[in-house]
């Protein structure tokens, strides 16, 4: 079908600047409803496309962890995790010494964290 792939291009491409804007972190319903945020939304439409298309994507994931918020950075980080273990953990220990803070969000928990600690956490995980 003619302009199927482009409209998975720009919806992509939407999603990564929705994640390069991002200032909360939440890859699950939040609040007692549930709630998707737009950046969770964003997330799995990238996270979709990574079956599809890694090499295609992988590309934006490395500039997203450049020049992404350090919420954006977390979510670059996780993606590459599940494209590539290897440059996931690459991407965390390049990010386990940076201060910078982020919202998070887990159910009906908000908090904050540091881009260092949280990545310091997936590292240990690892």
């Amino acid at each position: 079908m003619f302009g199927i792939g482009k409209k998975r291009d720009r919806e992509v491409e939407a999603a990564l600047d929705e994640l390069r804007q991002a200032d909360t972190v939440a890859f699950g319903g939040v609040g007692i409803a549930g709630t998707l945020l737009p950046v969770t939304e964003a997330y799995r439409r990238v996270e979709a496309v990574l079956a599809d298309d890694p090499e295609g994507v992988r590309g934006q994931l490395d500039r997203l962890l450049a020049e992404g918020t350090p919420a954006g950075r977390v979510y670059a980080a996780t993606l590459l995790e599940r494209l590539d273990p290897a440059a996931g953990r690459m991407a965390w220990t390049a990010l386990r010494e940076d201060p910078a803070e982020f919202g998070t969000f887990t159910g009906c928990v908000m908090g904050r964290a540091t881009l260092g600690g949280y990545a310091s956490e997936r590292l240990a995980g690892a």
